[in-house]
């Protein structure tokens, strides 16, 4: 077997595979003015309530340098509040405001309207996230 053939390589599929996944959210997010990268953040304060930034970039793997300039889009919007920590200045902490909340209810059916654009079953997909999830808990 030939390493260094596009066809053999794990990379190439998971690759192309997160692309089209994001590209099918595109149209999904748009009526909200949301970028995929800020519906993750969403997601994170929806299910979590208010977050340090350095807790967000934990949860989903950016550094604060990429997700600074993306809470301060979404501050823009109206969405999130950044603020100050009253234990530790140092950190910020980002809260959704009424508007952000709200967003939640109306945003509720974008999972499965995504699964419905994968063309794969339920039990299928639930497979495939758990094989990436254990890729995933390998590397850290």
């Amino acid at each position: 077997m030939n390493k260094l053939k596009l066809q053999n390589q794990v990379c190439f599929p998971v690759y192309a595979l997160a692309k089209e996944i994001v590209n099918r959210y595109r149209p999904l997010l748009q009526e909200f003015d949301l970028t995929y990268p800020q519906y993750l953040v969403m997601l994170v304060l929806w299910e979590n309530g208010s977050q340090s930034v350095s807790d967000i970039g934990e949860k989903l793997y950016l550094d604060s340098g990429t997700l600074t300039p993306l809470l301060k889009r979404l501050e823009q919007k109206g969405i999130i509040n950044r603020s100050r920590s009253e234990r530790d200045e140092r950190s910020v902490v980002i809260s959704l405001t009424r508007v952000g909340e709200q967003l939640q209810q109306k945003a509720k059916n974008i999972p499965d309207k995504m699964v419905d654009t994968l063309s794969i079953s339920k039990e299928e997909l639930l497979l495939l996230k758990k094989s990436i999830d254990q890729v995933l808990a390998n590397l850290k």
